[in-house]
């Protein structure tokens, strides 16, 4: 029996479309029929443009068939501005807010001849106020946040991928819990322009998929390159670094457990796996992510804060920006110096190491939906601007998803794109 088109991969969607075997409109009337059907469950949905993006599928259908993205339909973190779509950011603040242009993610998605479905769920300015959004996989826990409504989505078959945005791991977690690959580029690589800025220091983009060859597919989209398949030797095994971090007492005895296994596991498979041990100075990440992420998103709040304080939840004011507004420059400016010199630490680990193996969430996802879980074991990685995936690997005790984060080197993301696939294939 054939797949429904609405679980089709982007790459095989592409494949397809450029056979001859399905039409753009038929492919986007599946996913719309999915969203139909689960959307009032699952909550993934700030804005559809339904009408708008049947007409464009039916362009593409009339007018010659081009794009690495050809006929691709996708969704958008209500984080991220889109010219014919409201773009909200999770407040009451900006209902209704029309940008004039779409941020650059949302262009070059379009120029490659993706269509956009609608914007995604957010949490509040991209924050830890949870929106609507339900796990589709058990509707009574959370999908993990910010980037809710775009992991959620994808995970459900609404749509194959998905852009999102990490400070934390507002991707890599809900990836995590939702069970689906999650990727945070090497700090700079992909463009912010359009994006609501949170903070400048640590914001990327995050990208979803239900493959690692449409993260890899949907990266040289975004980057403007011809799209190349990842390939690798069988017999080249990566070199792998496990890696417990400051953290591992917070995480789950099963997760620990999956792990280690499977550290075990992938050197039988050839792969030479031993312990990292990160220098003493990552002791002190977590503070230092969340004051440089709180001084600096509380600047570029200071609109909202002036002339919309009551409109703000109380969850931001009495979190991060109570603490921003407490923080000084000095304070802030020293933080900043102990990220740099742990960014420069984890260059010397990755003269030893291909990538870093190391939990991304400390289980599964936790029920119920007043909070979005932890994300402390993403934001070591996000502060040092490494490349990180999270990749479906692992079921914990209830039957759900727990996933690996690998963590690469910066600049070397197509080497932990190629080797996130060697990992996968030998662990599914």
């Amino acid at each position: 029996m054939p797949t429904p088109l609405n679980e089709l991969t982007a790459s095989e969607i592409v494949v397809a479309l450029n056979s001859g075997a399905t039409t753009c409109e038929a492919v986007l009337r599946a996913c719309l029929e999915r969203i139909e059907e689960r959307e009032p469950e699952v909550g993934a949905w700030q804005s559809l443009r339904a009408t708008a993006a049947i007409e464009e599928a039916r362009a593409l259908d009339r007018n010659g068939r081009h794009g690495a993205l050809l006929g691709v339909p996708f969704g958008v973190k209500d984080i991220i501005d889109t010219c014919d779509t409201p773009s909200e950011y999770g407040s009451e603040i900006y209902v209704g807010h029309q940008p004039k242009a779409d941020a650059a993610c949302v262009a070059l998605t379009r120029k490659a001849s993706g269509v956009l479905m609608g914007k995604t769920v957010t949490t509040e300015f991209a924050n830890r106020h949870p929106g609507k959004t339900r796990n589709p996989l058990d509707l009574a826990r959370t999908p993990g946040g910010s980037s809710s409504g775009s992991a959620a989505a994808v995970a459900d078959r609404m749509i194959p991928i998905a852009i999102g945005t990490q400070t934390t791991g507002s991707s890599i977690k809900p990836g995590s819990f939702c069970g689906i690959f999650a990727y945070k580029p090497t700090f700079g690589d992909l463009s912010c322009s359009g994006v609501k800025q949170s903070a400048g220091s640590l914001d990327t983009l995050g990208l979803f998929a239900r493959s690692i060859d449409d993260i890899a597919l949907f990266r040289d989209a975004l980057l403007g390159i011809d799209p190349a398949p990842i390939t690798f030797n069988d017999e080249s095994a990566p070199r792998i670094g496990l890696c417990r971090t400051p953290y591992w007492s917070e995480i789950e005895p099963s997760t620990q457990k999956l792990f280690e296994d499977a550290a075990g596991y992938l050197s039988q498979r050839g792969a030479r796996v031993s312990d990292v041990v990160l220098p003493k100075e990552f002791d002190q990440i977590r503070d230092v992510q969340k004051i440089i992420s709180a001084f600096e998103f509380s600047q570029n709040y200071t609109w909202e804060i002036q002339h919309h304080w009551n409109a703000i939840s109380s969850t931001l004011r009495n979190g991060r920006l109570k603490a921003g507004l407490a923080c000084d420059f000095e304070h802030y400016s020293a933080s900043r110096r102990v990220a740099e010199y742990c960014r420069r630490s984890l260059e010397t680990i990755f003269a030893e190491f291909d990538l870093l193996f190391t939990p991304a969430t400390s289980g599964e996802a936790p029920r119920g939906l007043e909070e979005t879980g932890n994300s402390s074991l993403c934001g070591i990685w996000t502060t040092m601007h490494a490349p990180a995936v999270t990749i479906p690997v692992f079921r914990g005790p209830a039957g759900l998803p727990v996933g690996a984060q690998l963590i690469g080197a910066r600049d070397n993301d197509r080497n932990l794109l190629r080797f996130a696939k060697w990992i996968y294939r030998q662990m599914t």
